[in-house]
């Protein structure tokens, strides 16, 4: 049983929450911004992090690594955003031959399935994260800017000079390639 909080031990705990986000906060939120180039929504990203993790703090049970916590939930959380963005529509794909080559149909376990999912989500993510790496920067960039970010074929074209098919064709053989990684993973995990 954890002994009642004193004034003090919260006062502490408020210190060292204040501490934490101080100390964490540039690191994540360049790392969020790296993944989300819009800022608002990078912002929101990193207030919902320090949210949850005020919350998860003030828990009995202590967050081991804190930096590597919260470095996993900002992950997590661009990630939901993704698949949140991947359930709209995606208008600007109509006209594609095969819609299906260019869509990844990344499934990840819920966060709240019980410990199971919970690593299963994180061998997806971080191996979702070590095929990203794998990619020519030019079919990674197109990737993360179509699915993570949410920005159009069209207005890739007109903000970087190449041509919408050029795109297209290398976003598809992103998607081939993290088919191909991932799906070893989904494998192992026999999910």
């Amino acid at each position: 049983m954890e002994p009642p909080r004193t004034p003090d031990s919260m006062i502490e705990r408020d210190s060292d929450i204040t501490a934490t986000v101080l100390r964490e906060r540039t690191k994540l939120g360049n790392f969020i911004r790296r993944r989300v180039h819009d800022p608002s929504e990078a912002e929101d990203i990193l207030q919902d992090v320090f949210r949850e993790f005020v919350q998860a703090y003030r828990l009995p049970a202590p967050i081991e690594q804190v930096s590597a916590w919260l470095f996993r939930v900002a992950r997590n959380r661009i990630i939901d955003r993704f698949r949140k963005r991947k359930e709209q529509a995606l208008t600007e794909m109509e006209d594609a031959p095969d819609d299906a080559e260019y869509r990844l149909d990344l499934a990840l376990p819920a966060t709240d399935a019980g410990p199971d999912a919970v690593y299963a989500r994180s061998v997806l993510l971080e191996a979702l994260q070590d095929a990203l790496n794998e990619l020519p920067a030019e079919q990674r960039d197109v990737f993360v800017a179509h699915e993570l970010e949410g920005r159009s074929f069209k207005e890739l074209a007109s903000g970087s000079g190449v041509g919408v098919n050029t795109l297209l064709a290398r976003k598809r053989y992103a998607v081939l390639h993290l088919r191909v990684r991932l799906q070893a993973v989904y494998d192992d995990l026999d999910i």
